[in-house]
């Protein structure tokens, strides 16, 4: 059985990838997502870390677990949050190519 990602776990993620980003978090369905320059990043589900398959993290994340965040979703990289530098270092490649999302119409 699945559990959802508690409070303790996301307030570390948030500290791990913490610098000069500006960082929240919305939460859905017990479940995190991480937005860095309010472009949506990283996906906390179970209390582990997601992140879309990007093509510029093909080479960085090669040797790291994937998996689905949840029923129906396309394979992610499992991003190893204890590792500072390679958190950064995926953010760093992935933030300039992810697009503020728009607001949706009422």
């Amino acid at each position: 059985m699945l559990m959802a990602t508690d409070i303790g776990f996301i307030e570390y993620v948030s500290e791990q990838i913490e610098g000069s980003e500006e960082i929240h978090l919305r939460k859905m369905f017990g479940e995190y997502m991480v937005y860095v320059n309010n472009k949506p990043l990283l996906l906390v589900c179970d209390n582990t870390v997601y992140i879309k398959k990007h093509e510029c993290l093909k080479e960085l994340l090669k040797d790291s677990n994937t998996g689905c965040p949840y029923k129906g979703a396309k394979e992610h990289y499992i991003l190893d949050i204890d590792d500072r530098e390679l958190c950064k270092a995926v953010i760093g490649l992935v933030e300039p190519i992810v697009e503020v999302p728009k607001a949706k119409k009422k």
